[in-house]
């Protein structure tokens, strides 16, 4: 590029990846450094191996949120690092220049110590809704900017979203205003917020290089750090139903999120948790969100009420308002007992915009108009429940996407009535289905029951938290 007058204009892209004119910043849409190679060289140097420097990364993010580097070459980067990786060092430049890409949230003004959460995705997975206000409650700010589900799993904007009225955009200074002023806000990433890591994610998306570690690192932590936190407690799922189907790979990941996060100045815990069955009994936005607001009521499953201990005790020991393990969770128990968790969500729903009444009486929250009971003909234990398999269904329903611009049907879903270990006897319900009307429940229901292992043997639930990797 360095070497002409001008660029070629881009190829014809696909949506969403079309390449965008050059940001007014008086450059012509082929500003390169003399200083460095060129876009081509730099590709060519990854892909046989090499390392980028961070001057060069911090120019190749520059460039492509300008308009300068062109997505195919983007693309061609992304596969470079897909299959030849990137160093600590390399892997920490590029969340640093993703997070710089955009605008860096200002939080001094809230005196209490910020700490987020993050889950890499799993079916059933609602924690984040009782997790924040929780924590909040405790003394420690959560300042949350989450994303809808893709795929498979369920995303945390859309259970948000299925209580009445409830809005997810807000401006960063009423974002601020709402941490200091409640100690917690739950948002979608707004447009000034790492805009490089959403253009970027849009090409790996279309080019097969989602699963890179350290593009995936460089994800989640540009987000994070863009929003002004002090420490980051993240939830990496394994087994059937996460990204991560094997230890050993989110090992890795936990291991470079947490390596990353440090090199990059903040306290970062990753907590390796089971994702064979889906997390507690449902899966659909509105279930979801309604079983997570029962958690702050004392009532719940008991896996989903403990891994928000789990989470949420590592965050109040980040935050400096407990002791130890064992005082962070008595704090926690307390906030579900005197409903101040409670109490804060309900401030968060009102200042959001949606109906308190919903975080009252979750029973309140929408449900759809047919609800058919899914019978086995078996007798047995439960020994398995496919969390891939019901996160699937759930898709096919219309609880999930396949892509980022389909709506979701919010009141569709699956409650499980069987759990692992538990006894069935020909004519129980494993499990409902929550249809929309016209929906072909045989189909569904067929598809449900077969995502069920049932056999003469006793079974138990694997351990919901594997390991904690630490710096």
């Amino acid at each position: 590029m360095a070497a002409k007058k001008s660029a070629p204009k881009p190829a014809p892209q696909p949506e969403p990846t079309k390449a965008r004119k050059p940001a007014k910043t008086g450059e012509p849409a082929s500003a390169w450094s003399s200083a460095l190679p060129t876009v081509p060289e730099l590709i060519a140097r990854k892909r046989d191996g090499g390392a980028l420097q961070t001057a060069e990364i911090q120019a190749i993010v520059d460039g492509f949120v300008k308009g300068q580097i062109a997505d195919y070459q983007m693309s061609a980067l992304a596969m470079a690092v897909f299959f030849k990786g990137m160093t600590p060092e390399e892997t920490t430049a590029l969340t640093l220049a993703m997070r710089d890409s955009g605008r860096v949230v200002d939080t001094k003004s809230v005196r209490a110590r910020k700490v987020d959460k993050h889950s890499t995705g799993g079916v059933g997975d609602k924690v984040s809704l009782c997790l924040a206000p929780l924590v909040a409650a405790c003394g420690v700010a959560v300042p949350m900017v989450s994303g809808r589900g893709l795929g498979h799993t369920g995303g945390t904007l859309d259970k948000l979203e299925s209580i009445p009225g409830f809005s997810v955009s807000m401006g960063v200074e009423q974002f601020v205003q709402q941490v200091r002023d409640i100690g917690c806000a739950l948002i979608g990433q707004t447009a000034d917020i790492a805009p490089a890591d959403k253009r970027l994610y849009a090409l790996r998306d279309v080019t097969a290089t989602v699963e890179s570690i350290p593009l995936i690192t460089a994800s989640i932590l540009s987000k994070k750090l863009a929003e002004g936190i002090d420490g980051l407690v993240l939830d990496v799922k394994v087994g059937r139903g996460a990204f991560m189907k094997t230890e050993a790979d989110a090992r890795a990941l936990a291991q470079s999120l947490v390596r990353v996060g440090t090199l990059a100045g903040k306290e970062v815990t990753a907590y390796l948790t089971s994702m064979e069955a889906p997390l507690g009994r449902t899966i659909g936005n509105a279930l979801e969100a309604r079983e997570a607001i029962e958690i702050l009521h004392g009532k719940g499953p008991q896996d989903l009420r403990e891994i928000t201990l789990v989470l949420g005790a590592e965050m109040l020991l980040m935050g400096r308002v407990a002791k130890n393990d064992r005082d962070a969770r008595r704090k926690l128990e307390a906030a579900i007992q005197d409903r101040s968790g409670l109490r804060v969500l309900r401030q968060v729903v009102d200042a959001q915009g949606g109906d308190p009444r919903c975080v009252e009486d979750p029973s309140t929250i929408p449900r759809a108009s047919r609800i058919v009971p899914i019978t086995t003909s078996k007798r047995g234990h439960v020994q398995k429940i496919d969390a891939l398999a019901l996160g699937q269904l759930g898709v096919a329903m219309g609880a999930g996407r396949t892509r980022a611009d389909q709506a979701v049907d919010p009141l569709v879903g699956i409650v499980l009535h069987k759990q692992i270990g538990d006894k069935v006897a020909p004519g129980e319900a494993v499990c409902e289905l929550h249809l929309s009307k016209g929906q072909d429940e045989k189909l569904f229901g067929e598809r449900a029951l077969a995502a069920f292992t049932i056999g003469s043997a006793a079974a138990t639930p694997p351990p919901l938290v594997i390991d904690v990797i630490r710096k």
